[in-house]
């Protein structure tokens, strides 16, 4: 199975994903290689993607960037009306690579016209019918609802995002030993106190954080290994319940 890489690499969950796909593709977990990586940044524009692009280019994987800040910032015009033509710039660059699946892993722009271009899959930070929306929002949503299991899916890109058809899901316990002290010492402040008081700082919101990044790399390669076995069809009607492989 071929594969292609779109990702931001904005920080560890990138990465990390990435990480795992690389050593589940050496120990032949997955049957398949990743034949580019594309990120919408220029090297220089920032640390963590420098360090993804330092990465993919150590393994020898062609890399392709076409900032998304600077194409903006040139033509002068909303990001809403240049999304579809940053689009076709990628896919004009992409164009002498023939892949049978595209990966989403961290990028974080919508993308109307790749997602028909290429057969593409994305993981979210989500149990299905959850959170619509980044990582960030997730995590305070199971916290609102004071939710003690969560999860993450990976489903195929569309235009609506996070609502594409989902091929594989997997649930985690938030209920652990070194959650319980946590969710006890928010027990009776009411959620906007919370978020307003703690912020991204709360102990809670970064456990959480820590468990759906290990999580969501198990399942993107779990998931990967499967389709490129064809133990999941990206045809499939029916989301394939991983969670007892992943624990």
């Amino acid at each position: 199975m071929k594969m292609g890489w779109f990702t931001s690499a904005g920080g560890e969950g990138s990465l990390g994903l990435f990480e795992s796909t690389l050593t589940a593709i050496n120990t032949k977990k997955i049957n398949g290689s990743i034949d580019f990586v594309f990120i919408n940044k220029d090297y220089g524009e920032n640390k963590n993607s420098d360090k993804f692009m330092e990465m993919v280019q150590h393994n020898k994987i062609p890399l392709i960037t076409l900032s998304s800040k600077k194409f903006k910032e040139s033509k002068k015009k909303n990001w809403s009306e240049l999304r579809s033509n940053f689009d076709k710039e990628i896919i004009n660059l992409l164009d002498d690579y023939n892949v049978d699946i595209a990966v989403q892993a961290g990028y974080m722009l919508i993308a109307p016209l790749l997602c028909k271009h290429f057969m593409t899959i994305n993981i979210h930070p989500a149990l299905p019918g959850e959170t619509i929306g980044t990582w960030k929002k997730a995590i305070w949503d199971v916290i609102e609802k004071r939710s003690y299991e969560t999860g993450a899916m990976v489903h195929i890109s569309t235009e609506k995002v996070d609502q594409g058809k989902v091929l594989s899901f997997g649930k985690y316990s938030l209920s652990e030993e070194k959650f319980k002290s946590e969710w006890e010492r928010i027990k009776r402040l009411p959620f906007k106190d919370i978020k307003h008081k703690y912020g991204e700082d709360l102990c809670l919101f970064n456990l959480i954080r820590q468990k759906g990044l290990i999580f969501e790399r198990k399942l993107l390669a779990e998931t990967l290994g499967r389709i490129s076995s064809n133990q999941i069809s990206l045809k499939n009607t029916n989301p394939v319940d991983l969670s007892a492989s992943l624990s």
